[in-house]
């Protein structure tokens, strides 16, 4: 895995105007943390969902240990108690070696459902989508640009992706004409359809198809599965690229890549 790398999920987007959001915490954030220049612009993080691939790193992420820090961490609202108390069921003994009110920074925390506000320059939609637990979806627009960000997502649940209508699939309108939409990949279509249906994720082809009904122009596939190697995501982005019969430009997530969208 040398290659695409092997942590979990953690995006980091500049906006036009250099502010920053962050989305999802998971074990990428903690060499994100160690890379970003001190600034006194607030911290600002967006959690998809509290599986815990996706919030392992916020207890290594170096900012929450800066007492001049202020940071603020949004997630989706759920039945089960507010996001601190759900945050701290993990960030707390015996799991981690920390306490949530131990952390020296300034930290927020605030609980979103289907919503829209403006960050910056950006306007960020977020709604829920198919995936186990209360999970989200989001939608930035800054200007002329609109990235989509839906990494655990299963549209092909129920839904004929090809000819379903659009009200009806999942997700399909936070991704409509996005500049680039980051999307669950994890399973090969022969993975997803003997022995993954139902588990919250999807199939490559059921991505290409889903960024295809939405009128993606760019797909980055995501959230690859721990088994796929190198060798095996060079082979299946290949044949993502061929599936997507140049209606879209395809590639695959790597660690540490930078994409400029003009």
């Amino acid at each position: 895995m040398a290659g695409y790398g092997g942590n979990t999920a953690c995006v980091e987007l500049t906006l036009s105007d250099g502010s920053e959001l962050i989305l999802d915490a998971g074990t990428g954030i903690r060499e994100l943390g160690q890379a970003r220049e001190s600034s006194d612009a607030p911290v600002q993080v967006l959690l998809t969902h509290l599986h815990l691939d996706h919030i392992q790193g916020l207890m290594f992420f170096a900012p929450l240990f800066d007492p001049d820090s202020e940071v603020h961490v949004r997630g989706p609202a759920a039945l089960d108690g507010p996001l601190l108390n759900r945050l701290a069921r993990y960030i707390s003994a015996p799991l981690a070696p920390v306490e949530m009110r131990e952390l020296p920074a300034a930290v927020s925390f605030e609980e979103i459902t289907t919503s829209s506000w403006t960050f910056g320059p950006a306007t960020i939609e977020a709604a829920f989508v198919n995936h186990r637990g209360p999970t989200l979806g989001y939608r930035i627009t800054d200007g002329d640009v609109t990235i989509a960000y839906i990494p655990d997502h299963e549209p092909a649940l129920g839904q004929r992706l090809e000819t379903s209508a659009a009200d009806w699939i999942s997700g399909l309108a936070l991704a409509r004409e996005a500049d680039l939409l980051i999307h669950d990949a994890q399973y090969t279509d022969a993975q997803y359809a003997k022995a993954h249906v139902g588990w919250g994720h999807s199939a490559i082809g059921d991505a290409v198809t889903f960024a295809r009904r939405s009128g993606a122009r760019r797909l980055s596939l995501f959230h690859h599965d721990p088994e796929h190697d190198d060798a095996l995501l060079d082979e299946l982005t290949g044949e993502a690229r061929a599936a997507a019969e140049g209606a879209l430009e395809v590639d695959a997530a790597r660690e540490g890549a930078t994409l400029d969208l003009p």
